[in-house]
């Protein structure tokens, strides 16, 4: 598998916020598969489309908090105030999607992709979780499994354009394995070591553009 493909995370304070049905729906700051990327939504923002919804806001304080601490780097104290918030506030779905995108920032692939599974079984009629367990679950190689769950969120939003890019992103670096194994098996095969060099090309492109 060819490493470090320019996947992108939903972040959720720097993007639109999470909502859930029925009016409305959640890019990553982030090293290595993890991209930051500005919008106009903020973390502490309101988002409860009906009374009955049942995620519970950030206050704005807690939420510009944790966010300057992300602009500064402080992923570390950042991840320890979503925590006490999440302790605090175990039914509030921003903050523990935001504690998964932060794990995963820090490198904890294995503590993030727990929050979000949790989140696709609570919630499985928002896009973002799959979206952001797909970019784990590729981390670790698992590309079958991230296509498959990256299809289902596009499945839920067909305008998911994040999904679509990380869709695109795999499915070059699922070509470029593919490759690699067939010239393995048929080293003297010039046209599959030609396919090889130009999906690996496009790879390193791709992530030169993050």
């Amino acid at each position: 598998m060819e490493p470090n493909w320019p996947i992108r995370l939903m972040f959720p304070s720097l993007v639109r916020p999470l909502r859930g049905r029925p009016a409305a729906r959640w890019r990553q700051r982030g090293c290595a598969l993890l991209l930051l990327v500005a919008a106009s939504s903020a973390f502490g923002q309101t988002f409860l489309t009906a009374p009955t919804n049942p995620l519970v806001a950030v206050p704005q304080s807690e939420g510009e908090q944790i966010e300057r601490l992300l602009r500064a780097g402080q992923r570390e104290a950042a991840l320890a105030r979503v925590d006490v918030l999440v302790t605090k506030e175990p039914r509030n779905a921003q903050a523990r999607f935001l504690r998964g995108v932060i794990l995963g920032d820090l490198g904890r692939a294995t503590d993030a992709i727990p929050v979000f599974e949790t989140l696709t079984i609570e919630y499985p009629e928002l896009p973002e979780p799959f979206n952001n367990l797909a970019v784990l679950l590729a981390s670790q190689g698992k590309l079958e499994q991230a296509r498959a769950l990256l299809q289902h969120a596009i499945s839920m939003q067909p305008d998911y354009t994040t999904a679509y890019e990380n869709l695109g992103d795999l499915d070059i670096a699922l070509a470029t394995d593919a490759y690699r194994r067939a010239a393995g098996l048929d080293p003297a095969s010039a046209g599959l070591r030609s396919k090889l060099a130009l999906a690996r090309d496009t790879g390193a492109k791709l992530r030169a553009s993050r």
